[in-house]
C-alpha cells in the first residue's frame, strides 16, 4: 500500500499547489469578505433611497403671517409626544394667498418635494387636502389646528372642540420622489441581474472553441477584434431572445392571475422622469452596453483560460467587481445629484446602472446621449484590450501589448 499512497499523496500536493499557488486564490480566499462589503453597499443604497425620499417628504400649512409663529410653536410641541421613529414628516409653513386651494393642489405637482397633506384657511375651518396615502399627516394638521384655535380662543377644555377641518383628496402623484427613486433602482437591478446572468455565457464559449482550435481557423479568416465582436453580437442575440421569452411569459402569467388587479396601483406609480417609452428604450440601450461591457471582458478571460478550472478562478474577481458596480450603482440611485452619483455615472463599467436610473429622476435626454457615446467607446476599448491579449498570449503573435510604447522605450 505504500506506493499507494505515495502516489495519492504527489496528486494531492500537485493539484493543492496548482490551486493555491495562484494569484486569484487570494482574491477566491476572500470571497466572503467582499460578498458582505457588496451587501453592504446594496443595502447602503437601499437605505440612502428611503433616507431621500423621507428627507423630500413634507407637510404644508398656508396661513397668515400673524399665525405662522402659532402654528410653529404649536408643531413643536406636538412633536415631542411622538417617537423619533414615528414623527411626521417635516412642516412647512407657508404664506396664505388669494386661491389658496390652487396653490395647495399646485404644491403637489412639485418635482423635488412629496407634499403628504396641505392645510389652508382659519385654524377654526381648516381645509386639509391629502394624497391617497396621506390620512395620517391630515390628521396631524388637523389636529395642530385645533391647538391653534384654542390658544387663540384662550380655552382649554378639551370636550369642546373649536376646530372643525374639511378633508379633500387629490390623486397621488404618479411622478413622486419616491416613485421615481423605486423606478430608478428597479431599473439597475434589473439591468444588473439581466447582464450577469446572460454576459457570463461568453466564457465558456470562447474556452471550447479554443480548446478544439476552432478559435485559431477563425482568427486565420477575420481580423480578431471581429471575431470578438461578432461573438459578442450573436451572445446578445440569444440573450435578447431570452428576455424576450421570459418578458412575454411573465406578461401573460400577470395579467391572467389575481395578481393583475393588485399590481396596477404599485405598477402606475413608476412613472420615470422621462417617460415611460423614452425609459424603456433607454433601458434597453444600457442594458446592450452593459451586456457588451461585461461579455468583452469575460471574451478576454475566456480567451487567456486554459482550463475551466482558471475560468472559475479568473471569473470570480469579475463577478464580484460586478456585484461592487450595482452596489455603487444602487447608492447613487438613492442619491441623486450627488458626487457619488456622477463619479458612477462617469465610471464606465457602472454607468449603464448609474445613468438608467438617472432617467427615472432626470427628464433630461442629452447626458443619456453623451453617456451612450461614452460607454461605446469603452466597449470598443475593451474588445480591442481583450483581442490583443488573446493575440499576444495565446497565439503568439502580434508584437507588443503596447508597439508604440514599447518601439519608444528600446529607441
Amino acid at each position: 500500500m505504500k506506493p499507494w499512497l505515495n502516489q495519492a499523496a504527489i496528486i494531492a500536493r500537485r493539484d493543492f499547489i496548482a490551486v493555491v499557488a495562484t494569484p486569484t486564490f487570494l482574491l477566491f480566499l476572500l470571497a466572503p469578505l467582499f460578498m458582505i462589503l457588496m451587501a453592504a453597499l446594496g443595502g447602503t443604497g437601499a437605505s440612502k433611497m428611503v433616507a431621500t425620499s423621507e428627507q423630500a417628504l413634507r407637510i404644508a400649512v398656508l396661513a397668515n403671517a400673524t399665525d405662522h409663529a402659532a402654528y410653529a410653536a404649536s408643531d413643536a410641541r406636538a412633536r415631542q409626544a411622538w417617537r423619533a421613529e414615528i414623527t411626521p414628516p417635516q412642516l412647512e409653513i407657508l404664506p396664505a394667498h388669494a386661491n389658496d386651494e390652487k396653490v395647495a393642489r399646485a404644491l403637489f405637482k412639485a418635482r423635488d418635494t412629496d407634499y403628504a397633506a396641505v392645510m389652508f384657511g382659519p385654524a377654526t375651518r381648516p381645509v386639509i387636502i391629502t394624497d391617497r396615502g396621506g390620512h395620517n399627516a391630515a390628521s396631524y394638521l388637523a389636529a395642530l389646528a385645533e391647538q391653534v384655535a384654542r390658544d387663540q380662543a384662550g380655552k382649554l377644555d378639551p370636550a369642546i372642540a373649536l376646530s372643525r377641518a374639511e378633508r379633500r383628496q387629490t390623486g397621488e402623484r404618479a411622478d413622486s420622489v419616491r416613485g421615481r427613486q423605486t423606478t430608478g433602482f428597479l431599473a439597475v437591478f434589473l439591468i444588473f441581474f439581466l447582464t450577469l446572468l446572460l454576459a457570463g455565457q461568453a466564457v465558456g464559449m470562447l474556452a471550447e472553441e479554443k480548446s478544439n482550435k476552432v478559435i485559431e481557423i477563425l482568427a486565420a479568416a477575420a481580423p480578431l477584434e471581429a471575431v470578438f465582436l461578432g461573438k459578442l453580437i450573436g451572445m446578445f442575440g440569444v440573450a435578447l431572445l431570452f428576455v424576450g421569452f421570459w418578458a412575454s411569459l411573465g406578461t401573460i402569467l400577470v395579467t391572467i392571475s389575481p395578481l393583475a388587479g393588485a399590481l396596477a396601483g404599485p405598477l402606475a406609480q413608476l412613472r420615470p422622469a422621462v417617460g415611460l417609452g423614452n425609459f424603456v428604450l433607454l433601458g434597453a440601450l444600457y442594458f446592450t452596453m452593459a451586456f457588451m461591457l461585461l461579455g468583452a471582458v469575460f471574451l478576454g478571460v475566456g480567451a487567456m483560460a486554459s482550463t475551466m478550472r482558471e475560468i472559475q478562478m479568473l471569473s470570480l474577481p469579475i463577478t464580484i467587481f460586478q456585484v461592487a458596480m450595482f452596489g455603487l450603482s444602487s447608492a447613487a440611485a438613492g442619491a441623486p445629484g450627488t458626487r457619488l452619483a456622477y463619479f458612477a455615472e462617469i465610471f464606465p463599467f457602472s454607468s449603464p446602472f448609474a445613468m438608467a436610473a438617472r432617467g427615472a429622476v432626470d427628464p433630461a435626454l442629452w447626458p443619456h446621449a453623451l453617456a451612450l457615446g461614452w460607454q461605446a467607446i469603452w466597449v470598443a476599448a475593451t474588445i480591442w484590450l481583450a483581442s490583443r491579449l488573446f493575440r499576444r498570449g495565446v497565439l503568439k503573435s502580434g508584437g507588443s501589448l503596447w508597439p508604440r510604447w514599447s518601439k519608444r522605450s528600446r529607441a
